[in-house]
Formats: C-alpha cells, sequence, structure tokens
C-alpha cells in the first residue's frame, strides 16, 4: 500500500482528491493537511512514500515546504500540485528534487500513474507542462520567463513579496532576519530589472507566476 500525505489549503481541493485516491486498491491516503508548515509536522509523524504538494499556499507556500521537506528527508517522494502548467516552477522543483509535477486539472488516472511512477524510482511531469516546455525551446529565448533564473529560495520570497507579505512577516515564515529579506528582495529586483515591489508584482503577473 502506498502512503500518501495531501497538502492543500483548500478544503474542497483535499476533500474530492483524498476521496478518489482512496478509492484506489494500492493507495492510502494517510495524512490530509493545509499548510507547508503541516506538511513538515505530519511527514516527521506519518512517514508517507509520497507527499502530493499543492504551491500557492499561505505561510511558506509549497515551494519552501518542499525545500525543507527534501532537506530532512531526501528519499522523500514529492509530487508537486499547480494551476501553471508553465512559467519557471516545473523546471525549477524538479531540478530541486521533486520527482513530479501534475496541473491541477490533471485526470484521476493521471495522479495515479504520476503516484506510481515515483514509487518505482521514475518520474513524472504531465502532458500539458511537457507541451509547454517542448515549444518553449523552439523559440529563441526571448519569451522564456526571467523568473526561470531565480532559485528555490528566491522563488519563495517573491511569492511572499508579491502577496503582500510585509518584511517581518516573510523573516518569520522562513526564519531568516529581516535585513537577509532585505538582501533577497534587492537581489530579486537586480535580476529581474525592476525597481520596486510594485514593479515585481506587475512582472509576475505579466509571465503568469501568480494570478491576476
Amino acid at each position: 500500500m502506498i502512503r500518501i500525505l495531501l497538502v492543500d489549503d483548500h478544503e474542497l481541493v483535499r476533500t474530492g482528491v483524498e476521496f478518489l485516491l482512496n478509492a484506489q486498491q494500492n493507495l492510502s491516503v494517510v495524512g490530509v493537511v493545509g499548510s507547508g508548515e503541516e506538511a513538515l509536522v505530519a511527514t516527521q509523524n506519518l512517514n508517507p512514500d509520497v507527499v502530493l504538494m499543492d504551491i500557492n499556499m499561505p505561510g511558506i507556500g509549497g515551494v519552501e515546504a518542499s525545500k525543507r521537506l527534501l532537506q530532512r528527508f531526501p528519499d522523500i517522494k514529492i509530487i508537486v500540485l499547480s494551476v501553471h502548467s508553465d512559467g519557471p516552477l516545473p523546471q525549477q522543483l524538479m531540478k530541486m528534487g521533486a520527482k513530479g509535477f501534475l496541473c491541477k486539472d490533471s485526470g484521476v488516472e493521471e495522479m495515479v500513474s504520476a503516484i506510481n511512477d515515483v514509487v518505482h524510482g521514475k518520474r513524472f511531469i504531465c502532458q500539458e507542462v511537457i507541451n509547454h516546455l517542448a515549444f518553449s525551446t523552439l523559440g529563441t529565448g526571448e519569451d522564456l520567463s526571467p523568473f526561470e533564473k531565480l532559485t528555490p529560495r528566491e522563488l519563495a520570497v517573491v511569492t511572499m513579496v508579491v502577496d503582500g507579505c510585509s518584511i517581518r512577516e516573510i523573516a518569520k515564515v522562513l526564519s531568516i532576519t529581516e535585513k537577509t529579506v532585505n538582501t533577497y528582495r534587492y537581489r530579486l529586483h537586480d535580476k529581474l530589472q525592476v525597481k520596486n515591489d510594485v514593479e515585481l508584482t506587475r512582472m509576475a503577473i505579466k509571465y503568469e507566476f501568480i494570478d491576476p
């Protein structure tokens, strides 16, 4: 039996996915939580084989939670769930160590296939993401998202910045100093060639890093 921890901040999504996965003969959802912080505790207590990780959540979010889980539990199999099939997240998270990437509109058969594949040592990327990756390699690179060049920690910081979190809140959630948060912000402004957080947010919307 494959043990699964489901991490998503939307109760309706959690309920639906849990029901569909528990209906499979070889799958068992052993835990359901609504934040990255809870995912860290639940993984320690429940020892799941697979973590289905939503990306856009309050608090540390899915990117930072995945990073911390992989640091603490190098053998954990993380499958990312996201509403976005393009942008920097698929490649960044797979490079970081995630074993799978699914769009939230994937069907149950694709999700079950992803879980079985990663448990058996394979990687799984949903077809929609594969299509975007394939088309992105055909261009000159001018249309690639500037967020592609960011590190996982920079992605976590930029996500919280555009969500309107204060410097103090970001520092507390990521367990870093406020000075370090500002260092990341200035680095992000430089990398992305924006003057302030307002321009940063506009760029995030333009490249569909966040929803408008």
